[in-house]
This record gives structure tokens, sequence and C-alpha cells, in this order.
């Protein structure tokens, strides 16, 4: 069948269509589509589960690899962080199934709080790599993957970037799909990890690089075209190679052309191949130098008189993504081309700048609100976490102080309280963030009797990443009711003696719950109970009298509610932006704000 796919739909489709029998993951922009993709186009023999973490995610894929089942986890570049334990100790076991990790990166960053470059874990771990550049190849190249992977029985990395993930494509979709039964676990040694078996280990990964790097270069995805006699050369990857055919066509430029494929283990022989009889090369990839390098070393190594450009040589951006306008004018100087304004892309005019904000109605907006006035006066710092809820940083709310990674707002606080115990230290998680890497850090307050207060904003989703479900919403993704886990108890469990659970959405009851926590000896937790909007149904809207209001803009400078727009002199709540949270008319003091319809 013929479909029109994004490109993480494409790898889901592969990743069926070859016989992929578990998949975990958990979600991540850029990369929450494909399990999700396989959770709905599911034949019905896949097991597919959102994992409370990536580190999870990794183990359970892993145990059905034992037996010989073909798995695939999915997460962004950040939770290939959280995933690290496993997979460096995997790279030592091996696998016996099929076992492709796929990381989706996202130069830019678009959605992330770090760049990062897979391609660098992948020579850190010493596992093959693959990197393919549309979703056509994409959807091709993960059977290859699942193929590499057993052949060599190790786990594969699979990196796909933010436009490849996203970006759409007609793909030939094979309307049947392998079905493969595991042969089961089978007990041996070799399964369990000790430093002898390490060591041995640890040289038969170092022998098996150059034979992999070998099979790599008669890969059919990497290719070396363009004219052959030229003395100029441009090696690219993923997405990048995509851009530098459309500009070489567009300016009519010429050279040699080296795509690769699969940048690690390096497929040394095609690069000589590819490096014979030119003088200078440009490397065009993202995020880091990473081909780059590999061509330094190698005409190091065999002695080439070859100029090798890129990133370390200033000829192409170092830090975020790559884009066709600044392919094309890298390519333009680096093969002396005449600048044709038909050869080169519109400049397009710069779109206005719209800052990111809460979404009106949003509770996490009526949280940081009541907290903020229960903390009027007094010594606070508010941490916050990775979530929807960072965007409590922006003014006019100021109440996200830090944010580092998933789960470190919590422990984050009690290193503040221990460098400044007269401060009342504040921690924001979200629900889904609560069970990810949450719940460590609560253990380790209560057990080292610190002094802060954790507030839990419990939205019943995990709605930056597209709303998927976790451990607290009873349900699961593959349509199971499952038993529902009270972030309360959870918290009881663990040792935290003042728990309340409150509606943030009812303002004074919710600033006195916050002075009776912060005014609590040891560890005390608010879990701001109130439905993501996204999730929700609009209640009643409002609308501002404007023979009551007298235009002190006091709701719209203290709650920064992108339905409360200026209106000359005073203030109107826009109705198609209303979501009828009422908490613009619990700030009026005018009492200005009614109830208009529902």
């Amino acid at each position: 069948m013929r479909e029109l796919l994004m490109g993480n739909q494409a790898i889901a489709m592969g990743a069926i269509c070859c016989g992929v029998g578990l998949v975990a993951g958990y979600p991540g922009t850029p990369s929450s589509e494909i399990l999700e993709t396989v959770a709905k186009r599911n034949p019905g023999h896949i097991y597919v589960e959102w994992s409370v973490n990536e580190k999870s995610a990794m183990e359970v894929a892993a145990g059905a690899s034992y037996a010989g089942m073909r798995t695939m986890v999915t997460m962004k570049q950040v939770g290939l962080n959280v995933a690290s334990d496993p997979l460096m100790s995997l790279a030592y076991i091996g696998v016996k199934g099929g076992m492709v990790v796929v990381v989706a990166d996202d130069p830019g960053p678009i959605s992330s709080q770090t760049e990062q470059d897979t391609r660098h874990f992948a020579i850190f771990s010493k596992l093959p790599v693959f990197d393919p550049s549309s979703p056509e190849e994409a959807y091709q190249m993960i059977g290859d993957a699942f193929a590499y992977s057993e052949k060599y029985h190790t786990p594969v990395l699979f990196r796909p970037t933010t436009r490849i993930c996203h970006g759409y494509a007609t793909v030939d979709v094979d309307d049947a799909y392998q079905e493969i039964k595991p042969e089961g676990f089978i007990k041996d040694p070799k399964w369990t990890i000790f430093p002898s078996l390490a060591y041995q280990s640890h040289l038969k990964i170092e022998a098996r690089q150059p034979i992999i790097a070998e099979d790599f270069s008669s890969y059919h995805f990497n290719t070396i075209t363009g004219n052959a006699k030229a003395r100029s050369g441009i090696a690219t990857g993923g997405i990048s190679y995509a851009y530098t055919c459309e500009a070489l066509a567009a300016l009519n430029g010429e050279c040699k052309l080296f795509k690769v494929a699969t940048p690690h283990p390096f497929p040394e022989k095609l690069a000589l191949e590819f490096l014979s009889g030119l003088d200078e090369v440009l490397v065009v990839e993202e995020l880091d130098p990473v081909i780059e390098k590999e061509l330094l070393y190698l005409c190091g190594k065999y002695h080439l008189p070859i100029t090798i450009k890129g990133k370390l040589t200033q000829d192409m951006p170092n830090a975020g993504e790559n884009k066709v306008e600044s392919v094309n004018w890298a390519i333009v100087k680096f093969l002396s081309l005449p600048i044709s304004p038909a050869g080169m892309p519109f400049d397009l005019p710069k779109l206005p700048v719209r800052p990111p904000s809460l979404c009106a109605g949003c509770p996490h907006r009526a949280s940081f609100y009541a907290v903020k006035q229960a903390m009027k006066g007094q010594k606070a710092v508010f941490s916050g976490d990775i979530g929807c809820y960072t965007l409590g940083n922006a003014k006019p709310l100021s109440m996200v102080d830090t944010c580092l990674c998933m789960g470190a707002g919590i422990t984050i606080a009690q290193g503040l309280h221990r460098a400044e115990p007269d401060a009342v230290n504040f921690a924001f998680i979200g629900d889904s963030t609560f069970f990810h890497t949450g719940i460590p850090g609560v253990i380790n307050a209560v057990y080292n009797q610190t002094d802060i207060v954790i507030i839990i904003l419990d939205n019943s989703t995990t709605a930056m990443t597209g709303h998927q479900p976790h451990p607290g919403t009873g349900a699961t993704v593959m349509g199971n009711i499952s038993q529902k886990i009270s972030i309360s108890e959870v918290l009881k469990a663990l040792g935290v003696r003042h728990v309340v659970t409150q509606n943030p959405f009812n303002l004074e009851q919710t600033i006195t719950a916050v002075k009776e926590a912060a005014a609590f000896k040891g560890v005390s937790a608010i879990i701001f109970e109130a439905v993501c909007i996204g999730r929700g149904e609009k209640a009643s809207l409002y609308s501002i009298d404007p023979s009551k209001c007298t235009g002190c803009n006091r709701c719209l400078a203290e709650l920064g509610c992108p339905a409360i727009v200026k209106d000359d002199k005073k203030v109107r709540i826009d109705a198609s932006a209303c979501f009828g949270c009422s908490l613009c008319l619990q700030v009026c003091k005018e009492k200005a704000i009614g109830s208009e319809k529902k």
C-alpha cells in the first residue's frame, strides 16, 4: 500500500512489518508518535507499553529480547541519559532477539532542554547506529537495524532527528507483516554480568568493530554519487543529505557526494574510496562534527593531503539544526558558485515573536498563582521540573526559579534548603514526572528529614508530549483499564506526614493549604488536582462588564492568561479562548467579571 506517513509513523510501520513483538518507551517530543502508531496499527500480537521511564522501557525490552523476541524502545535524546545505565551493560551482555533503540534527536533544540547528538553515545557505548535521511528511508532502514542487531547479537541505535520524525512522505508500506515466535529464554551464564565476563565481552566488542565497519562499507544506504572526477566532495548524512541534494540541484553544483547512513562503526573502506582523488571536503551534518572527525582521522591515518571543512573550521554552524538556507550558502562558498537568485531559497519575512505561555484555563496557572499569593512577603524559592509547568517561569507568574532535568526539582530544593535553611523551598513536579523520576527524590527528602514543600501538579495526563497515559490515570496505551496508582497513597507510604489534595481553582482554600504546608516541619506535599484543558470540556464562559471594570489591569498583569486581552484602557475576555476556569473571577476585586453562557 502507498501511504502518506509522518516519519515516526513510517518507523512504526517498518517495525510492525518486520516482526517486532514488543515496543516500550516513554513519551518525548519528537519521538512520541512512534509508539502510539504501533499501538494504533497493532495487528494484535504486539505488546506495547508506555513505561514509567526510559530506563524501565530499556530493561523490559531487554528481557523480551533475551527470550528471542524482536523489541523496540523509543525515547528522545535526553531520555537516553536516563536509559544509559542498562544500555551500557547491554552492549556487553548482548541480545538474542533483534533490539532497536530509537532515539529521536532534537537539533535546535525545538522542544528539549539540551542539544545532544546520539551518534556520540553510539561511539561511547560501541554500538552500531543508523541515521535515516528521509521518512521513506527510515521505513526501510528499521528492518535493516533489526537484522544487524541479530547478526551481531547487539542492541542497535536508530537516530532520526526532528525533521525526519515529523516530516511527511509517501511510503510504500508492505501490506503483510511478520509474526516471529520467540524461542524462549534459555538459561546461560552469559546473561549475568560479572567483572570477568565484562572484560571478555569488551575484547569481543573491540574485535567486532572493524568487522561491522567493513560490513557497513557495503551497506546499500551508504552511497557515493555525483561527479567521480571532481576534486571537491561533500560528506553528509541524515536530513542534511536531503538539504545538500536540494541545494546542489538548485545551484547546479557538481561535486563528489558521500552519504553516511551508519556513522558508527564508520564505514572506513567506503570513506577511503570517497576521499580518493579529492583536494577538499565539506562535511554537512547535525549536531556535532562526528563524520568530520572520522574523515580527519582517516586523513591522518593514511597521510592524505585533503582539507576537511565543517564545524571545526567554522564553515558550518556548530550549534542548532541545519536549514536549507544555511546549507545553500555553505555550498555556494565551498564550491565558489555564483550567487543566483533562482538557485537560492527565498528569504521569508520573520514571523512575529510569540513567547510560549500556559494555555487559557490551565490549572497550573491557578496553582502557581495561589502559591505566589501565599508566600507574599516571605523568602521562598520555587524549583521546577520538565513539563508544561516549566512555562510558569514566564512573567507575570515568574514561579519557576530552577529547572534542570526530569525529577530534579524535588532534589534541587533539598540542596537549596541545606545551603539556605531560612528560605521556604518549594518543588513543583507534574504527575507523570512524579512517576518517572520524582519518587526517589521524595524518599531522599524523608530519609534525610529535609524541610521542603512538594507541589504535585496532577492534571491526569502527560500533557506536554501529547496526552499519553501514565500510572496515575488508570489506563494503558493498549486500551486496557489498569489499577490507578494514587499519588497521595504513594506519598503517605513513603513517609510524608502532611499530604493534602486540593483543587487549585478554589483560590482561597488553596492559599490556606499552601500556608499550612509551608509551616509544617519536615516534608509536606500538596497535590493540585485539576484536569488538563486539553482533555476537559469548556465550562461557563466569562465576560467583563465594562461599566464595572476600572482598568486596574490586575487580572491581566497578575495572571497572564491568553484569554484576557487589552481593550483600549480596559480589558476584555476573548470568548474563543476562554475555558471558564473562574480564576480571573476570583482575582477581580471590582467584581467586574461574570458568567456569560455555557
